[in-house]
């Protein structure tokens, strides 16, 4: 057929011209810029009478020959020759030449009643085809519809009015109840809900006070904001969701190369079958029903549309996939290697529990904790600080601060002296403790005031609540599931054990990690690695496929292969899903195509099949499996592993802090 998604030239190796595909491409969106031609259908109806009149002889001047059918096969039949001459001589074997030779060879022995169903079939195919592919790509040219194309800016002092290409990095921007949000950035004013379940595929609105992070696409709700830009166009979260989509059209998986070349096998082995069958039979109508049974485009435009489908879904979803190739190896992944900090976790540190001594209030010991932290960069200090300033409570200034590395703070307030740190911190100051306990993934502060026990604070990296099912669900894939982290061995053990991950290995140093992983990968294994740091970096390049946390650092999503928006372990369980899909849908269109043209071709050669079932049973095939991959298409909505609507996962996307607690 001739839309141009399996129109591809294809060699020995399958590899098409960089530049030939850029062409298509933009030829595609030119053809495709409206959901139906009226040539087409002028064409169609052409082909219909002139069928019509050839099958009730309305007019024969010439016993031979049928003038109405031959002007009717010209006028139709073009863009199939047409398409056929520029293929035979750039040496491309696709089934518009296979179609044209059945077509002239048709009309040749007197069948144009024949010759112009086949024609009226392939035009009508072709259409169909086009209003399927074009839903996919209409799918992605709707995504820019969300985003305003004028926005009010607040510039020197006024408000102004100006096009959204006009932004940049820097602006405060007003949206008012019920506008989209141009740009992703943090609000400097206002208080509202905003509903981002294009960009997270989060379902309930998200509350957005002073301080939130807000994303391009989303839709302000009920008040109004004022947000500064800090990503505009294709650098936002929906701009790229929307380029990694439109890469999926010009991208080619290596599933989409072996369809391209099978295609072209499939047309060879055809005609072969045509010339032996006139050898044997000696009957033209019997070879003509050989060349128009077998059709490979299902496989051809079938392939490319379900990758198509498949990353769209995805990005609805909120994983981003940089090409076809990383959702084909996406399905076939067997095993997936997380990393902790950041992936399993949210990477903060947050107050778990705390136990003061008795005669010490909890607030007290807090207090004396912060004043003691109010300077230090440590993680666990900022934790304590965090939890006081949640709590409404000032943090007093200590007038002397001391620390000691791997140790702990020595800190004066007035005539006191606040210490706080580790045990072996308290034993160097000769500070009575109580015997050590289990901590499972915590890690203790003890703090102590002029040489006395004031209290322990337990702080942990809070794991992410849907990780222990999106865990689950791997298992029950039959996905091995691997945690290599950093971290000490006995908070890598707890952490492991509340998710139910029975493989971890702790202590592990970036090359240490990619060690593990190419070990991995040399034994067969196809690995998926999660992680968001800079140290996991080279561990996602080196994985089969590198997955990147929404929040992670520059450099680990630039190595990964899909990114992870929503920070939403969920998603990514959801979108091995689609993968797996995805694989299983353009496995289903091979095997069926291979059966019906072995099983088609065998009954046109023993003459049970005539020209016109060939035609129909061609064309019914090609569209079955190009409406099987096109399944792929409709919007998906995330939801808790197959639950639909289930609100325990809705609401954990990272993205919108406000929400998460």
């Amino acid at each position: 057929m001739s839309i141009s998604l399996h129109n591809r030239p294809h060699g020995q190796d399958g590899h098409a011209d960089q530049h030939h595909e850029d062409h298509d491409h933009d030829h595609d969106h030119h053809e495709h810029e409206y959901p139906f031609d009226w040539n087409e259908a002028l064409r169609i109806c052409l082909v219909a009478v002139a069928a019509v009149a050839v099958w009730f002889k309305w007019w024969e001047p010439y016993p031979a020959v049928s003038v109405i059918g031959v002007i009717g096969l010209v006028i139709g039949g073009w863009p199939i020759f047409k398409e056929a001459l520029e293929n035979l001589l750039a040496r491309r074997m696709t089934m518009e030449l296979s179609m044209t030779i059945a077509i002239v060879a048709a009309a040749a022995i007197g069948e144009f009643f024949t010759a112009l169903v086949i024609t009226l079939f392939v035009l009508i195919a072709e259409v169909l085809e086009g209003l399927t592919v074009g839903r996919g790509r209409k799918a992605i040219r709707d995504l820019l519809e969300f985003l305003p194309r004028e926005v009010s800016v607040r510039r020197a002092g006024s408000i102004k009015t100006v096009s959204a290409e006009e932004l940049s990095v820097g602006d405060v921007i007003l949206v008012s109840p019920g506008g989209g949000l141009p740009v992703d950035g943090v609000v400097v004013s206002g208080h509202s809900f905003t509903d981002e379940s294009r960009i997270t595929g989060e379902s309930m609105p998200v509350e957005k006070t002073e301080g939130s992070r807000v994303y391009a696409g989303a839709i302000n709700q009920s008040g109004a904001l004022e947000i500064r830009a800090e990503r505009i166009g294709r650098d936002t979260s929906y701009g790229r969701i929307i380029e990694a989509v439109e890469r999926a059209e010009r991208s080619r998986a290596p599933v989409q190369r072996m369809a391209d070349r099978l295609a072209g096998y499939l047309v060879y082995f055809a005609l072969g079958a045509a010339v032996l069958t006139w050898l044997i039979t000696r009957d033209m109508r019997s070879t003509i029903s050989v060349i128009i049974v077998a059709g490979a485009c299902g496989i051809a435009a079938g392939t490319p549309l379900a990758i198509l489908g498949g990353i769209g879904r995805s990005a609805r979803l909120g994983a981003i996939i940089k090409g076809g190739v990383h959702l084909e190896t996406l399905g076939k992944v067997d095993t997936v290697v997380f990393d902790k900090t950041g992936t399993l976790t949210y990477g903060r540190p947050e107050v778990q529990a705390v136990l003061p001594v008795d005669g010490v209030s909890a607030t007290a010991l807090l207090d004396a904790a912060a004043t003691a932290e109010v300077r230090s960069e440590h993680p666990l200090g900022k934790a304590i600080l965090s939890r006081v300033k949640t709590e409404g409570r000032e943090v007093r200034e200590p007038e002397h601060f001391g620390y000691t590395p791997g140790r702990g703070i020595s800190a004066r307030l007035g005539d006191a002296t606040i210490l706080v740190g580790n045990r072996a911190w308290m034993a160097d100051n000769r500070i009575d403790l109580p015997p050590p306990r289990d901590l499972g993934a915590c890690t203790e502060v003890v703090i102590a005031k002029d040489g006395r026990l004031l209290g322990t604070i337990d702080i942990a990296d809070t794991i992410r609540p849907e990780a222990k099912r999106a865990i689950a669900a791997l298992d029950a894939m039959g996905v091995q599931t691997v945690l290599l982290t950093g971290d000490n061995r006995q908070v890598a053990t707890a952490v492991a054990t509340e998710l139910g991950l029975k493989n971890v290995e702790a202590e592990l140093l970036p090359e240490d990690k990619l060690a593990r992983l190419a070990d991995m990968v040399k034994k067969g294994r196809t690995v998926a690695m999660v992680g968001d740091g800079v140290n996991d970096a080279p561990a996602l390049a080196e994985a089969s496929v590198g997955v990147a946390m929404g929040s992670g650092t520059d450099v680990a999503q630039e190595s990964s292969d899909i990114v992870l928006l929503g920070n939403d372990l969920a998603c990514f369980v959801e979108t091995m899903k689609v993968a797996r899909r995805t694989r299983a849908i353009i496995w289903q269109n091979f095997a069926g195509t291979i059966g019906i043209d072995l099983v088609g071709i065998a009954l046109a050669a023993f003459g049970l099949l005539g020209p016109l079932l060939a035609a129909f049973i061609h064309v019914a095939s090609e569209l079955t499996f190009i409406l099987n991959s096109a399944r792929l298409l409709p919007q998906a909505r995330r939801t808790s592993f197959g639950s639909p609507g289930d609100a325990s996962t809705a609401g954990l996307a990272d993205v919108a802090p406000a929400g998460r607690h």
